[in-house]
């Protein structure tokens, strides 16, 4: 039984050697091969000075070497910190420093849009170039090595000895104020959640998996390691087009497809050949609510695939899912507790809720992460004892506390009601509204912003902005020009309203960003999908 992340795959290269274990494009890597390759770039992380526990960045879209290095930096004792490839040039810039990453994995016209400044991140050593020319920007000493380089390596030198309870990756997640933050993960949180989700799934051998959503979202690096658990195949795919999937499925033959509810909108209206609906065994959905006619219209067009439907959070990886045989009795629950983890509803006090009585969700177990990055506050806020403890137990547990609102009906069966923050939840990603009114301010067209989210058919929330501005010229146009130019695609506005008069304030003296969602609750129908 592996107890480290990427003895998932020696062990599958020692069982089935000969079996695909990754797809892209053309290209097929068996298990033997993918052993090789993570084990000869983990020998090449070590000879670019990688120490236990350091931080390898990796920011490319999904291929061959986006896994490898993944795995190749917790084989060789350190820690992989996926970025998502959509992100512009400040926001990677921020996850670099924050969790202070040595050795940044990339492509090189990836890099020379860094502009990596020594100053900016201090604690870069390594740049590793998966295309091009090995050579670093002019601007920072950096130890610059190809991705053929590094997969060269020698035999020397040895990692450091790991234990599943050390850190293996570091996940991005918005919070509702401030800039995203690192949630630590360890060995033994990724292979729990593994291994349990594979096992109510059924995953075998025999399934191949379609990896459409990013490695830096956790629902999509799951893909991945539930994958390896049962060796499997997962299939690299960056979409252009909803109808992109559907060929995919049909031409790889695809049995799970993981998807967020707006992908799951847009591929709810499409026509499925015969040969994609055939081999469709199973289909899942996280990031957000599902709507009912979608879920109603899949099923027509899928009748042999089984939808799963699951809420997670990235602090605990995944947290509940409804089994397939009670979604026509409770379309609209979020399910039970997943295997090896118990959830919790409780009051503010700590003391559980009745039947039908709104609380905040826990989540306690194996899979609860080991904090935020270097932030000892917000962890405190979020990871907190768990509440009905034994007090003759010397060691006090820590369990996730969701900050979303559900209730369970009595059968023990959830139901997700809101979030006590005002996070946006949109596209299947958590959007901080602090960082989106930041990049308005820095316009300098407004005095005032607030980001909120409104209910939206296709998106599940929409991005608005609400600003009042500086001078009566100020146009919405140029403010979301100048929003592209800072935000990746998922975090931009759909809208901005300009408005003359204060922004409404709550009892705190605080911009009432509640107010404002109320306000502009009905801003898109049915038809704005």
């Amino acid at each position: 039984m592996a107890m480290l992340l990427h003895e998932l795959i020696l062990e599958q290269a020692s069982r089935c050697p000969d079996a695909a274990a990754i797809v892209h494009r053309q290209a097929v890597l068996d298990y033997a091969d993918l052993a090789r390759r993570v084990q000869s770039a983990a020998r090449g992380l070590l000879a670019l000075g990688l120490k236990r526990s350091e931080r390898v960045a990796v920011y490319l879209p999904k291929q061959l070497e986006t896994v490898v290095a993944l795995f190749a930096a917790v084989a060789a004792g350190g820690v992989f910190v996926p970025v998502n490839p959509q992100l512009k040039p400040e926001q990677v810039g921020h996850i670099l420093r924050d969790c202070n990453v040595r050795i940044l994995i990339t492509a090189r016209a990836r890099a020379d849009r860094l502009l990596l400044d020594p100053a900016a991140c201090p604690d870069l050593r390594a740049l590793v170039l998966v295309d091009g020319s090995g050579a670093p920007p002019d601007n920072h000493p950096l130890q610059a090595a190809h991705w053929q380089e590094l997969s060269a390596a020698g035999s020397d030198p040895k990692p450091a000895r790991a234990i599943d309870i050390d850190m293996a990756a570091i996940l991005y997640t918005s919070g509702s104020t401030g800039k995203p933050k690192g949630v630590v993960l360890s060995h033994r949180n990724l292979l729990a959640g593994a291994c349990s989700v594979a096992g109510y799934l059924d995953n075998r051998a025999d399934d191949r998996l379609l990896a459409i959503l990013p490695f830096s979202f956790d629902y999509g690096l799951s893909q991945l390691t539930t994958a390896f658990v049962a060796g499997a195949r997962a299939v690299l795919m960056d979409y252009l087009l909803a109808r992109d999937v559907v060929t995919a499925v049909a031409r790889e033959r695809i049995t799970g497809l993981a998807a967020v509810p707006p992908m799951w909108v847009q591929l709810a209206q499409l026509d499925w050949p015969a040969e994609a609906a055939d081999s469709l065994r199973y289909f899942t959905n996280s990031g957000g609510a599902m709507p009912r006619a979608t879920l109603n219209a899949l099923r027509r067009r899928l009748p042999k695939a089984v939808p799963y439907l699951m809420y997670g959070l990235t602090e605990a990886f995944r947290s509940t899912y409804l089994p397939p045989e009670e979604i026509d009795r409770r379309p609209d629950s979020i399910g039970k507790a997943i295997p090896n983890a118990e959830i919790l509803v409780v009051r503010e006090d700590g003391s559980p809720c009745e039947p039908g009585e709104a609380g905040e969700l826990v989540h306690r177990g194996s899979l609860v992460a080991q904090g935020y990055w270097n932030d000892p506050e917000k962890t405190a806020e979020r990871f907190r004892p768990l509440p009905g403890q034994n007090p003759a137990l010397p060691l006090v547990e820590l369990a996730v506390w969701s900050g979303d609102t559900v209730r369970a009906d009595d059968d023990g069966f959830l139901y997700f009601i809101g979030r006590k923050d005002d996070m946006i939840k949109t596209s299947g990603y958590r959007v901080s509204p602090t960082e989106i009114e930041e990049v308005l301010y820095d316009s300098g067209q407004i005095v005032e912003a607030a980001a909120v989210g409104v209910p939206h058919p296709a998106l599940g929330q929409a991005v608005v902005g609400v600003v009042k501005p500086l001078r009566a010229s100020c146009a919405e146009e140029d403010l979301i020009n100048h929003c592209k130019l800072h935000l990746p695609n998922f975090m931009m506005p759909l809208h901005i309203v300009i408005r003359q008069a204060d922004l409404p304030r709550n009892a705190n003296g605080k911009i009432d960003r509640k107010a404002l969602a109320g306000e502009l609750r009905d801003l898109f129908s049915e038809s704005d999908a």
